[in-house]
C-alpha cells in the first residue's frame, strides 16, 4: 500500500542506502516521505463507511490521505502479527481483550490523552484498554461498548424492582406450563460464562482480582472465594426450582422470548432489529442486585496505534487521532450508531436517541470488562461448565463443588 520514492538528490539516495543497510528491507520498504501522507486503518465491515466519514474529517484537517481497509473483525489481531511493514495498518480497531497479548508482543503502543478527555470516560471502559505488569499504560481509546441486559416482557411481567420480585414472577409464570420458561438466559451443554456472569457477580464471583498497582493478578481467581461459595447455596435452590435451567440454549431461549414463552430474556444489542422487530412490549434493565450488584460482563471496543505508525513516520498523527480525535463525543456517536452499540464517551452516551441501545447502556453501567491479560483464556470453559453442572436439573452437582472444582482446574492451567 505503500510505494518506494524515488529521489533525484545524490545525498539523499545515499542516506536512504546506508539506512538501509543498518534497518534491513522490511523497514526500508517504506518510504516516509510518501508513507507520512496517508493513514491506514484497519476495520470491520460495519463500521467501515462510518470511520471513513469520521477519519477523513480529522486526516482532511491534518493535510493528510486515509486508506480504511475491510477486514475481518476477528482477523484483525491475528493478522497484525504477520503483517509486512509496507501493508501494515497505522491504527486498527479491536476488543478490548486483545489488548495484553497486542502489548505484551510490542504490537500496539500506548496512548496519552488529556486529563480532560480520559474525565469523559467511566474508569472501567478506560481500565478495558489499560495493561501493564508493573504500571498499567492505556493502549486503546474506548469507543462502543457492549453488555446484555435483561429484556422483560412488560405485557406478562412487571418490572422487577428487586431480585426476589424477579424470581417470583419468573418462576410464577413458569408453572404456568405449555414450556414456559423462568428466564431465557443461554447456556446449553458447552456453557456460557458470559450470559451468566449477573449471576455470578450477584453471588460476589469474580473472575480476577487486582494488585496493588491495580493491574489484574492472574494468581488471584475469584471464582471459587469464599463470598462467592458463601451464597452457593442459592444456585442449588435456582436449580431445584427451574428458575436457571443449563438445557436451555441461545436458539431455545431467543424463541421462547419471541413466542411469549418466557417473560424474560437475557441478551445483548446485538439483538435490537429483532426486539424492535417483534412486536412485542418490553424493556431493558440490569438484572436486580441478588448479594451485590448484577452487573454484566462488558466488552468494550475501540482504536489502537500499532507499532508500524512509527516506521510509516505516523506515529504522532496516528496518536492525535486515536488518543484524542477518536475519543471525541461527535466520532463516537456515529461509530456507536454504525453497528448499534452504545459510546464508551459519557457525554456521548447522553445524545444517544435510540431508546434500545439507550437501555442497553444503562443496563451496562457498572459492568466488569472481561479480563484483558492472555489467562482469560483458561477461564472460559471451565466457569461456564460450573454454571452448567450446577444448575442441569436432576442429578445436577453441588455449586460449592462445581465451582470449587473449576477453581482449582483454572489454577492449574494458568499454572
Amino acid at each position: 500500500m505503500k510505494n518506494l520514492m524515488r529521489r533525484a538528490v545524490p545525498g539523499a539516495l545515499l542516506t536512504a542506502v546506508l539506512a538501509l543497510l543498518v534497518v534491513g528491507p522490511s523497514a526500508a520498504a517504506v518510504d516516509a516521505g510518501a508513507a507520512a501522507s496517508k493513514i491506514t486503518v484497519w476495520t470491520d465491515k460495519d463500521r467501515k463507511a462510518a470511520v471513513e466519514r469520521v477519519v477523513g474529517g480529522w486526516a482532511a484537517s491534518k493535510g493528510l490521505a486515509v486508506e480504511v481497509v475491510e477486514k475481518d473483525f476477528g482477523k484483525i489481531r491475528d493478522d497484525l502479527k504477520t503483517v509486512q511493514v509496507e501493508n501494515a495498518p497505522d491504527v486498527i480497531i479491536g476488543a478490548h481483550d486483545w489488548t495484553g497479548q497486542l502489548a505484551a508482543d510490542g504490537l500496539v503502543v500506548p496512548l496519552f490523552p488529556s486529563k480532560a478527555t480520559r474525565s469523559q470516560f467511566p474508569a472501567y471502559a478506560l481500565g478495558a484498554f489499560s495493561y501493564g505488569t508493573a504500571v498499567k499504560r492505556l493502549y486503546g481509546a474506548p469507543v462502543v461498548l457492549e453488555n446484555i441486559g435483561l429484556v422483560v416482557n412488560t405485557k406478562l411481567a412487571k418490572m422487577p424492582t428487586t431480585f426476589a420480585s424477579f424470581q417470583a414472577q419468573a418462576l410464577a409464570f413458569k408453572k404456568r406450563g405449555g414450556g414456559r420458561l423462568a428466564v431465557a438466559v443461554p447456556q446449553g451443554a458447552s456453557g456460557d460464562a458470559y450470559h451468566m456472569y449477573p449471576f455470578f457477580s450477584g453471588l460476589g464471583g469474580y473472575v480476577f482480582g487486582t494488585n496493588k498497582a491495580g493491574n489484574l493478578d492472574a494468581s488471584d481467581i475469584g471464582v471459587a472465594n469464599r463470598t462467592f461459595l458463601r451464597n452457593s447455596t442459592m444456585i442449588d435452590a435456582w436449580n431445584k426450582s427451574g428458575f436457571l435451567n443449563s438445557k436451555i440454549d441461545y436458539g431455545v431461549a431467543k424463541d421462547a422470548f419471541l413466542k411469549g414463552k418466557a417473560a424474560f430474556w437475557i441478551t445483548g444489542p446485538w439483538e435490537s432489529d429483532t426486539l424492535k422487530k417483534s412486536g412485542l412490549s418490553f424493556r431493558i434493565v440490569q438484572v436486580p442486585a441478588i448479594k451485590f450488584r448484577a452487573v454484566p460482563f462488558l466488552g468494550v471496543q475501540g482504536f489502537m496505534v500499532t507499532k508500524f505508525a512509527a516506521a510509516h513516520g505516523l506515529e504522532s498523527a496516528a496518536k492525535d487521532l486515536v488518543g484524542s480525535y477518536m475519543m471525541r463525543p461527535a466520532g463516537q456517536v456515529a461509530l456507536a450508531a454504525a453497528n448499534g452499540r452504545f459510546p464508551a464517551n459519557l457525554v456521548a452516551g447522553k445524545s444517544i436517541k435510540d431508546p434500545v441501545l439507550a437501555q442497553f447502556g444503562k443496563a451496562g453501567v457498572g459492568g466488569v470488562p472481561m479480563p484483558n491479560i492472555p489467562q482469560m483464556s483458561s477461564v472460559w470453559s471451565d466457569l461456564g461448565g460450573a454454571w452448567v453442572k450446577s444448575t442441569k436439573g436432576a442429578g445436577a452437582t453441588k455449586a460449592r463443588i462445581a465451582f470449587s472444582t473449576a477453581g482449582r482446574n483454572i489454577a492449574n492451567k494458568i499454572g
